[in-house]
């Protein structure tokens, strides 16, 4: 496809007597036209026109002042807004019966999760030249632009930058489609990978679960090991299954089905009758979703000059911080001594060596003192259904500190479904449609399990609502990064056992910031093994998927080796690459722990605040939108993003 970057001569040429080019400008009426021109003759191509009639129709869509600059950014950002919800709201329902219970999905209901209502959306909108029109007035700005920049910005200012970022490439239908269609296909595969907890047996044969329970991995797994601290055994064999799901070693025969006995111990598969049977591995099948999302990121790139990669895109653009800058956050966490002392806290708790699963510990929280079946028999009668959850939000909100007006008001934006996979928050894309907390419930009511993840949508959910309809600017609407809002789920989540049983939680107390700081060394360590497994792909773009297990595992290792085998034990341990998003949220992993790290920011900032003072700052804080993570949290916190506020509450718990 040619490009007319030579074109932008002509394109100055009717701007040259008036404006002065000025890249480093911000974004003015009178000082970004050129800017505009040039990115919109980088994206201009033959089939647009020719080099005379690109320069007409800059010198009759340039906006010639401030009114009508702002008159035709609200007329944009309602042509955006219009468009994305309604596509939206067509692509939810589509995926109601692979993503939600009631009914077993047909071969169409899978077909369909590969169809985008957007995939064509780009290249509609060029073909009209509403894009070039959005370009020319509203040019991008990058992220060190807006980081230096954005300090003088007015709301109207950011709000122009960020539609500046909506039509920044011009990627084709096609290729964008070839993206959705790994993630439908590796999404698809996740929320059915369930192992049936009565069917694993030890190596001597015994079964340590009597009921009927259906883990998902890697999430009920994880949560179901935190809950048995009574019972090693358990979490022992939670840890086998762990392995042969990352190795590819599991057999194929006993992923969502009941009909087979497994012991994860010798990988021997049992019938009915105890007979062992013949049952083949997976094969490689993990690895392959990853290399089919690799490849459709692959084809995106060819049309991606500003930011070539994957990896640039999930963090200079979705993230708005650089690879560097987030690896360094995270090692240099990780490798603190600070997290030494509190292993040997937690060892000296437990009464025995560590063992690589209490990466999990939970022995910090609260809750860890209180039954499991004491805290689900109380979640079940209040919550039988997803509708008495949402009945409940209100009151939620009220328990918080949000006045009565405002928590009916935000909850009347949020709307409670029952999950077939672990439950996640689907965020309304406009203000014509509701923010989606879909949440699994079982037919016997909702497990203290499920209850503290749906709190922890919950957050997701307020957030969405606030930065949405109580925003000024559209074009503002969300969040600097995905971690800003996984901050919001995390405040809400710590929360969740004075939400149920009214038991003051003090997020700031020894307790939870020692909780808090070996979340974040847990969840590092993950993000670490993600971000280093794209990098290899990126270095190696004709492995095969048996070549990406390998590697994965060894970087696994790595990483293990160097920041968590000296408090954990067994070298060589790969448990770091269990995380399912590895899977089906490519390069998502470190939205958690920036969140993790915004949250404990937030909750110093929001401490001693009374329950109404910390609703209106919540209110406050959220309402800034979609600035860059520094901007944010300058706004939020007066500070920027910094690890240093957890180790220096670490340390002082410590003591």
């Amino acid at each position: 496809m040619k490009h007319f970057l030579p074109l932008l001569a002509v394109a100055l040429l009717f701007t040259a007597c008036q404006m002065k080019t000025n890249t480093t400008s911000t974004p003015a009426v009178s000082s970004d036209y050129s800017r505009g021109a040039a990115q919109m003759a980088a994206l201009w191509t033959e089939a647009d026109g020719t080099a005379e009639e690109m320069a007409a129709f800059i010198e009759a869509n340039e906006c010639k002042t401030p009114k009508e600059k702002h008159a035709l950014y609200l007329q944009l950002a309602h042509i955006i807004e219009t468009i994305t919800q309604y596509a939206d709201m067509t692509y939810v329902e589509l995926l109601r019966p692979t993503t939600l219970t009631g009914t077993e999905p047909g071969i169409a209901d899978w077909m369909i999760t590969s169809y985008s209502p957007l995939a064509h959306f780009s290249d509609d909108l060029f073909t009209n030249k509403i894009a070039f029109l959005t370009v020319l007035n509203f040019p991008h700005y990058s992220l060190e632009e807006k980081d230096s920049l954005g300090v003088n910005w007015t709301r109207d200012e950011w709000a122009y930058a960020e539609l500046g970022d909506v039509f920044a490439s011009r990627v084709p239908a096609a290729a964008m489609q070839k993206v959705v269609e790994a993630n439908a296909d590796a999404e698809c595969y996740i929320a059915d990978y369930n192992i049936m907890m009565k069917h694993l047996l030890t190596a001597d044969g015994r079964r340590l679960w009597d009921e009927d329970l259906s883990l998902l991995s890697h999430w009920n797994l994880r949560d179901e090991l935190k809950s048995d601290y009574d019972n090693q055994e358990k979490q022992e064999m939670i840890y086998q299954v762990m392995q042969r799901i990352i190795k590819q070693e599991i057999p194929a025969k006993v992923i969502n089905s009941s009909e087979y006995d497994w012991c994860p111990y010798t990988n021997k598969v049992f019938a009915a009758d105890g007979q062992s049977v013949k049952a083949e591995r997976e094969k490689d099948v993990r690895y392959e979703k990853i290399l089919a999302h690799f490849h459709a990121y692959q084809e995106e790139d060819r049309y991606r000059h500003d930011m070539p990669t994957a990896i640039q895109r999930n963090f200079e653009g979705s993230m708005q911080m650089t690879a560097k800058q987030i690896e360094t956050l995270f090692t240099e966490l990780v490798s603190s001594p600070e997290l030494k002392a509190v292993g040997a806290l937690i060892r000296e708790r437990l009464g025995r060596d560590l063992r690589p699963y209490d990466i999990w510990y939970n022995g910090f929280k609260s809750r860890a003192a209180v039954s499991e079946d004491a805290l689900t028999a109380i979640t079940r009668k209040r919550y039988p259904t997803p509708a008495a959850f949402e009945a409940d939000m209100p009151r939620m909100l009220r328990e918080l500190g949000f006045q009565p007006a405002i928590a009916d008001e935000i909850c009347s934006h949020i709307a409670v479904e029952p999950a077939r996979g672990s439950g996640h928050a689907w965020p309304a894309v406009g203000r014509q449609e509701k923010a989606l907390l879909r949440t699994r419930i079982a037919p016997t009511g909702m497990d203290y399990k499920g209850y503290n993840i749906a709190v922890h949508e919950f957050g997701h959910n307020t957030e969405e609502v606030v930065s949405l309809y109580f925003n000024d600017h559209y074009m503002l609407a969300g969040i600097p990064a995905t971690g800003f809002t996984e901050a919001s789920a995390f405040l809400f989540q710590s929360r969740d056992m004075e939400l149920l049983t009214g038991q003051k939680s003090d997020a700031n107390s020894p307790e939870s910031v020692l909780d808090q700081v070996w979340g974040m060394y847990e969840i590092m360590g993950v993000s670490l093994v993600d971000m280093r497994m794209w990098q290899w792909l990126y270095a190696h773009p004709e492995a095969t998927a048996a070549e990406l297990k390998e590697a994965t595992l060894r970087i696994a290792a790595e990483v293990w080796d160097a920041y968590y085998e000296p408090i954990l034990g067994e070298k060589g341990c790969c448990l770091l690459a269990i995380y399912s998003h590895m899977v089906n949220s490519p390069m998502y992993l470190p939205n958690y722990p920036i969140g993790t790290i915004v949250r404990y920011q937030l909750e110093a900032h929001f401490a001693n605040l009374e329950p109404a003072e910390w609703a209106e700052e919540y209110m406050r804080v959220y309402r800034q939108g979609c600035l860059t993570p520094n901007a944010w949290m300058r706004g939020a916190t007066g500070s920027e993003i910094s690890i240093e506020p957890i180790l220096k509450a670490t340390r002082e718990a410590l003591q």
